[in-house]
């Protein structure tokens, strides 16, 4: 199932529904389904089944076309983001032989794996596929990062590995928009906050797709375009630490439905780049993963 939040342009109405071959369904107006994405996935197995008899024969007044409704992030304002550092170890290569100044004392290379290693996003940077989001004042150098968003859809505290992928709803496509050169000034102090947490820095969706539809999700393709040109292409297979083993190392901070963890970007980042052109107005970032779907990111004008 690919669940959504989207608002009804009619009505003004904001929602929780489903995409399908026939449209946006509105699960929760023709039933007794919270409208929240949060409350539905705090409502469980139970939730689930009956959008799920619901989808079998969904009711045409509350089905609608993409014209008629505005597609918000799959969960709009996450309990917490939690951002996995340098899980593709060829991102961590990448990241070593950066060439700009401000780079070049961070010891990447001294970067070590005993357990996964992170930080927090601030919720309120969550923007929806399709958005388009202003570069911000303060940075000359904006940047993407494809990753993988593990939505989290039961309450977990130590669970084991065994276990973890039991307390995840889905997943859904992140780009982590990132400020390059405020990130690095906030690395020289050993710190991250504004350089991965500004407005529209974190857009996630276009769906959460359910864990039924997703087989293997360490076995899935990820592709960045940057107007149109192949800029990052990996596969989940690829993770120093695969998506059971950093929900079970981020439990040890209780987890709750809703809360996001991401699984790290692959190499291909303009910061990377020998000359790298950061991005700029009008520029078009479109970030797909197998089975999850491309996820659209505009640069404002």
């Amino acid at each position: 199932m690919k669940l959504i939040t989207f608002k009804i342009k009619e009505s003004g109405i904001q929602t929780i529904g489903a995409f399908t071959e026939n449209g946006y369904v509105d699960l929760s107006s023709q039933s007794s389904l919270p409208n929240t994405m949060i409350e539905f996935l705090q409502g469980g197995d139970d939730c689930l089944e009956q959008a799920i008899t619901l989808l079998k024969s969904p009711s045409d007044d509350h089905t609608y076309a993409e014209d008629e409704i505005v597609l918000l992030a799959p969960v709009p304002k996450p309990g917490k983001i939690i951002h996995t550092s340098c899980n593709f170890n060829a991102h961590l290569k990448e990241l070593t032989g950066w060439q700009a100044p401000e780079w070049q004392d961070h010891g990447w290379g001294d970067f070590h794996f005993e357990h996964p290693t992170g930080f927090l996003q601030a919720p309120s940077c969550i923007a929806a596929s399709g958005q388009a989001i202003e570069i911000p004042r303060f940075t000359k150098q904006l940047d993407y990062e494809i990753e993988v968003a593990i939505i989290i859809g039961k309450t977990a505290k130590c669970v084991s590995v065994e276990n973890a992928m039991d307390y995840v709803a889905g997943l859904a496509v992140f780009n982590d928009v990132s400020a390059r050169d405020i990130q690095a000034r906030e690395h020289a102090n050993n710190v991250i906050l504004m350089g991965k947490s500004f407005d529209g820095s974190c857009p996630l969706g276009p769906w959460l797709v359910t864990k039924d539809e997703l087989g293997d999700v360490n076995k899935l393709e990820m592709t960045l375009l940057l107007n149109g040109e192949v800029r990052q292409h990996a596969n989940t297979s690829e993770t120093q630490y695969n998506m059971a083993e950093l929900v079970a190392w981020w439990s040890e901070m209780t987890l709750e439905p809703g809360d996001i963890i991401t699984i790290g970007s692959p190499p291909g980042v303009i910061s990377g780049m020998k000359n790298p052109e950061w991005l700029k107005p009008g520029d078009l970032i479109e970030a797909s993963v197998e089975k999850l779907g491309c996820l659209v990111t505009h640069i404002k004008d």
